[in-house]
């Protein structure tokens, strides 16, 4: 599933919100201050962030600034009720992917976040295809000629990030730093991974002293 870190300090809409989205099939983690948010950001992996502007300790502005300095390149929302041109202006140019004004409909909120999802795949469509095997991105699930393929967290995670990367070579770093969730992943445990991706089926290469490649056919 999709990892979310929401950035929100209303009480009751990060509440309404949490629970929408985890309805939804989305792994939410809720900060309500822009310093916690970026601790967060230090210990995982975010697939979106939807973010408030106006949150204690580090504005939503700031925490996405030092974010896009890093090269954290997550894509990123602000919800928010600041709805004048200048704060519009200031969103994007901190390096946001989307605004959205409060109030908001739900629905509205979800086909942006599955819009972003999609676009970090490099994709508009809701599948990707390697040989036989299917990613459904919504989901967050691997398929074979339509039987669903059950993976373990670190499994998926792979998965998704090769699905992500289609035709092109993962370094061996790439993989350990989006794996990384409160311990460090050595190269040997991403291998043992690995394999058993491929006896799964799927046909991984080894880009010697570099990294993994999963192909589209």
């Amino acid at each position: 599933m999709a990892k979310i870190l929401l950035l929100e300090d209303d009480e009751v809409l990060s509440e309404t919100l949490v629970e929408m989205l985890r309805e939804e099939g989305f792994e939410v983690v809720l900060v309500s201050d822009g310093e916690s948010a970026l601790d967060a950001t230090f210990t995982q992996h975010f697939d979106i962030f939807l973010l408030d502007v106006n949150v204690p300790l580090m504005d939503g502005f700031s925490f996405l600034k030092a974010l896009r300095e890093s090269e954290n390149n997550t894509p990123a929302i602000y919800i928010t009720a600041m709805s004048d041109v200048a704060s519009l202006s200031k969103g994007f140019e901190v390096g946001a992917d989307d605004y959205i004004k409060k109030p908001f409909d739900f629905d509205e909120l979800l086909i942006r976040i599955n819009a972003l999802l999609r676009k970090s795949y490099h994709t508009y469509a809701y599948k990707l295809y390697s040989g036989d095997f299917y990613f459904i991105i919504k989901k967050d699930e691997l398929y074979h000629d339509n039987h669903f393929i059950p993976l373990s967290p670190y499994e998926l995670k792979i998965t998704r990030l090769l699905f992500q990367n289609l035709d092109k070579t993962v370094q061996k770093q790439e993989f350990l730093e989006y794996l990384h969730e409160g311990y460090e992943m050595s190269e040997g445990a991403l291998r043992v991974h690995i394999n058993k991706l491929r006896k799964v089926g799927l046909s991984i290469q080894t880009v010697k002293g570099v990294g993994y490649r999963l192909a589209s056919s």
